[in-house]
């Protein structure tokens, strides 16, 4: 709730500013069409009005019969809503001013409808005057303001005497006696502003401040020409910090004393304070039109014009300015003039007003050096490069003392890109107070570096960094320079941590280390990555590039609506329990905005529907008997904490996306296995609009998960890529052999393999998966008849001829099959179909002795078993997932797929069980040893 308060604080002290200064535009408006109009009417009539001695605005402050002002002050709010009100009223009364004055510029009167009797025997001339009825011309005599002389409601002999008692009680310190005397006034006179002002006097030496301050309001409202009770109010105010309150009750002292210059500096300063150039520029132009000779104010206002944006406006004003005063010009003026209109790269302009400088007021003598300093620079911009080098001279003999106007030639200079003059005039601030100045450094380098001069412009890098650490600009552009110059190793001692950091330093200084911006390990790591350096590469971006996928990610969720609680709830019903207060003050307005309303009103409403339900619940929960609790919070719900990214543009450049996959791949070259899939599946999940960054991170996740021992992160990876490739024989391989490390796979899996079964009547890859789970749990008919429908789709396939050779095999050797015969010759039949298919190989050779040996035919297996070790068969290439790197390296051993060893061990066995043991003993040794 704090910072609903405070957000709500805000608003609220922005809509009271945005009320005081629109109350003043409006006052300073409505008094300039009023000079206006009467310095018409003055010029037409011939007449000036004298102004009544006695005149006084009328207040707007009125109270209801049977209202006691004073039980108003006694609530604490008193003062929030009586300023809000009379912003309001005074808004009210300057609109009806304003309304006023276009009714009595329309013509007045209106023509009604004459009936036809009605004009009957009227002559020529009533008719004319009938129809010109109230459209004659008014007279443009304005008529006084005021009231009329001896208005004013003189007081009873019986009021004076008891203010007089009442002031004479305060004068003596008798401040108890006082209160009850001026009560009874207010009482009687409730209008009357002197009993309220003293009765702010008493509690202001009684210390109710709260109380002073209420009647002290009541006062300068009752007594609006008083320009001393609004003085009052606003160092009140003012010293408490209320800036809006400040302004509103400074601009009604103003109104009520307009002659007063340091009101109008007191409020100008406000407005400064506050930031509204704007207004301060604005309130600087009128103090400056009212006294010519103040250039302070006409400066002050130049400046705030240009803080606002306005430049042409200041150069307006200080044109003006010159041109009231042709034979005396402010050579200040003329410095400020010439200074604006360079910023707005008018340089002929500023040079005409520094030459007439010269020629007006400085005929005698030679202009001041920093207008020298301008002159020249302006030539230089003008192309003028021999004059603005002689007026440039004079700096070279006082270099220590003029080292901003110096700074200020060597930065045009540099600007111009004319980096030789500008270098030489940074060589000048040499052995100055400047010279250890760190942006210096990095001006000379960056002159050096435009002139070629790499080693200088590293120098002066270096220099700078010394005084600049924290500026990541110029640490980037070394590193960069360092590169090019083949320095790797001064590059990464440039942009690494600190070897001694002191954790004090760390825990005291809030703002980030230079060493911890994402930018520079971003940097850094790219040094690493180009040098082949995986793990200082992993260890330097693998956080950061973890955390800017965590909030990208999070961002993309969809944002639930806000619950508004109770508490705000409360908070906004308030509003309509303020309203009830209006009627207590006669003539006051609401100033609540319509929208505040409605919402209030929907607060209303929500808060009844939802004490409707909680009794309901609690009627129900009494009527079962049950205890009843409410879960109702009042507490509001935890803030979510917006986090900036570390890597802002990491999702922003292709560059950045090649970094995620080279950081995938690297961590797991360095077996980081569940890291680098982590990374593969937030990255999925911001770059789904991306599909050959979609495709590449896929399928880099089914070759980690291929690796892994835990496949459980990679497991969408795989079941992508068999998606994408149903014809893929290599897709496929990764996709079994990663779901077969689940024990319940087949049941987790069923779903896929039946769907691409249904779908993909003519790919036969998820059929063997489905005979080989059948396999696997000895359902060798089940998985005979799966091998069976892909051979309809793949006659020719070896893999397939191999598989139904071997379940139908496994089936003849069940107890209940009848035609074991018939189903070993069919099996053989397609074990011999997979060794022509295989032209011989060793490994179709290898199949079918084992199965001759499976099936107890032991010589021809021994026949066969002979024939395997009579090839020598080459290591071949395994098959790879698409987008994997073919020419990848294995961690295999030699011989990986020659199949002798293998042979000669079962034949082996056959020999010593036929009892031909020195037989196998030779095999053996032949074949098995090393």
């Amino acid at each position: 709730m704090d910072k609903e308060d405070n957000a709500a604080g805000d608003n609220e002290e922005a809509s009271q500013y945005a009320l005081a200064a629109g109350l003043e535009d409006d006052m300073m408006e409505d008094d300039n069409e009023e000079d206006e109009e009467d310095n018409e009417d003055d010029e037409q009539d011939g007449e000036v009005e004298e102004d009544d001695n006695e005149d006084e605005e009328e207040s707007t402050l009125t109270f209801k019969d049977g209202v006691n002002p004073l039980d108003l002050v006694e609530d604490g709010a008193f003062t929030d809503q009586l300023y809000q009100k009379f912003v309001g009223m005074d808004y009210e009364a300057l609109a009806e001013k304003k309304r006023k004055a276009l009714v009595d510029n329309r013509p007045g009167g209106s023509v009604k409808k004459v009936r036809q009797d009605d004009l009957s025997g009227a002559s020529m001339e009533e008719i004319m005057e009938a129809m010109n009825y109230g459209m004659q011309r008014r007279s443009r005599k304005r008529k006084k303001k005021g009231r009329r002389k001896g208005s004013r409601n003189k007081l009873t002999p019986e009021i004076t005497r008891m203010l007089g008692d009442a002031t004479y009680h305060y004068a003596l310190g008798s401040y108890e006696e006082a209160i009850p005397i001026l009560s009874e006034v207010i009482m009687k006179a409730p209008h009357l502003p002197d009993a309220y002002h003293t009765l702010g006097l008493v509690h202001h030496a009684l210390g109710n401040e709260m109380k002073a301050l209420n009647f002290y309001t009541i006062a300068a409202h009752l007594a609006p020409r008083d320009s001393s009770l609004w003085e009052l109010l606003f160092d009140w105010f003012n010293t408490r910090g209320k800036t809006p309150r400040a302004i509103y009750c400074l601009s009604r002292a103003i109104t009520a004393d307009p002659k007063n210059i340091n009101l109008k500096y007191c409020r100008a300063s406000l407005y400064v304070k506050v930031g509204d150039y704007r207004r301060a520029a604005t309130s600087y132009e009128q103090i400056a039109q009212t006294c010519p000779d103040d250039v302070e104010a006409l400066k002050t206002g130049a400046n705030m014009y240009k803080l606002c944006g306005q430049l042409e406006r200041s150069v307006h004003i200080l044109g003006e300015y010159l041109k009231g005063h042709p034979t005396e010009p402010d050579l200040s003026v003329i410095d400020l003039l010439a200074s604006m209109l360079m910023q707005n790269n008018a340089h002929s302009d500023a040079l005409q007003h520094i030459e007439r400088a010269r020629l007006v007021s400085c005929s005698q003598k030679e202009l001041p050096l920093e207008m020298k300093v301008k002159e020249g620079i302006c030539h230089a911009y003008l192309g003028n490069m021999e004059k603005a080098e002689m007026l440039f001279n004079v700096l070279e003999q006082k270099s220590a003392d003029h080292a901003e106007l110096i700074t200020k030639v060597a930065d045009s200079f540099m600007s111009l890109e004319q980096y030789s003059s500008a270098l030489k005039y940074y060589l000048m601030l040499k052995g100055t107070a400047e010279s250890n100045n760190g942006f210096l450094h990095i001006k000379m380098a960056r002159c050096y570096l435009s002139l070629n001069d790499r080693a200088q412009a590293i120098l002066c890098f270096y220099k700078a960094l010394k005084a600049l650490e924290n500026n990541i600009d110029a640490r980037f552009t070394l590193a960069s320079l360092l590169l090019e110059e083949a320095r790797e190793e001064d590059a990464i001692s440039l942009l690494s941590p600190p070897e001694n950091l002191d954790c004090s330093d760390l825990q005291t200084d809030k703002s980030e280390p230079w060493w911890c911006n994402g930018k520079v390990k971003l940097k850094l790591c790219h040094i690493y990555r180009a040098k082949g350096m995986p793990k200082e590469f992993v260890d330097t971006i693998y956080p950061l590039v973890r955390e800017a996928l965590c909030i990208e990610s999070l961002q993309q969720k969809v944002k639930v609506k806000k619950r508004l609680t109770k508490s705000v709830l409360l908070e906004r019903v308030k509003v309509l329990n303020s309203r009830q207060t209006d009627n207590l003050l006669c003539g006051s307005i609401s100033v609540t905005p319509a929208s505040d309303m409605s919402r209030a009103n929907r607060a209303k409403k929500l808060l009844e529907k939802k004490a409707k339900v909680k009794e309901e619940k609690r009627a129900k929960a009494m009527a079962a008997g049950a205890d009843w609790q409410s879960d109702d919070s009042d507490e509001d719900p935890p803030e979510e904490i917006h986090k900036e990214s570390p890597l802002p543009d990491l999702l922003k450049d292709k560059e950045n996306y090649d970094l995620i996959i080279d950081l995938c791949k690297s961590l797991a070259s360095l077996h980081r296995y569940c890291e680098a899939l982590e990374i593969i599946n937030l990255a999925l999940k911001v770059t789904r609009n991306i599909s050959s960054v979609a495709e590449e991170l896929r399928s880099l996740g089914a070759q980690i998960a291929y690796n892994t021992p835990d496949p459980e992160h990679g497991l969408d990876c795989v079941k992508y890529i068999a998606d994408q490739h149903p014809y893929s024989y290599a897709a496929w391989n990764c996709y079994y052999k990663v779901i077969t490390r689940f024990d319940d796979w087949y049941a987790r899996h069923f779903k896929f393999l039946r769907g691409k079964r249904d779908k993909l009547k003519d790919c036969a890859a998820p059929m063997i998966i489905s005979g080989h789970h059948l396999t696997r749990k000895s359902r060798h008919q089940d998985a005979a008849r799966e091998y069976l429908e892909a051979y309809k789709l793949l006659p020719e396939n070896a893999l397939i001829n191999l598989c139904v050779g071997t379940a139908l095999i496994n089936l003849a050797l069940g107890l209940r099959l009848q035609n074991k015969h018939q189903s070993v010759a069919q099996g053989l039949a397609f074990l011999y179909n997979n060794l022509r298919l295989c032209e011989n190989s060793q490994e179709a050779l290898y199949n079918l002795a084992r199965a001759f040996h499976h099936i107890g035919l032991v010589t021809l297996a021994a026949v066969y078993y002979q024939h395997v070790l009579a090839i020598h068969q080459k290591d071949c290439l395994l098959p790879k997932l698409p987008h994997e790197n073919p020419e990848s390296a294995e961690n295999l051993l030699p011989g990986y797929c020659d199949l002798r060893r293998e042979a000669a061990f079962n034949l082996h066995l056959i020999y010593k069980k036929s009892g031909a043991v020195d037989l196998a003993r030779m095999v053996l040794r032949d074949h098995c040893t090393f």
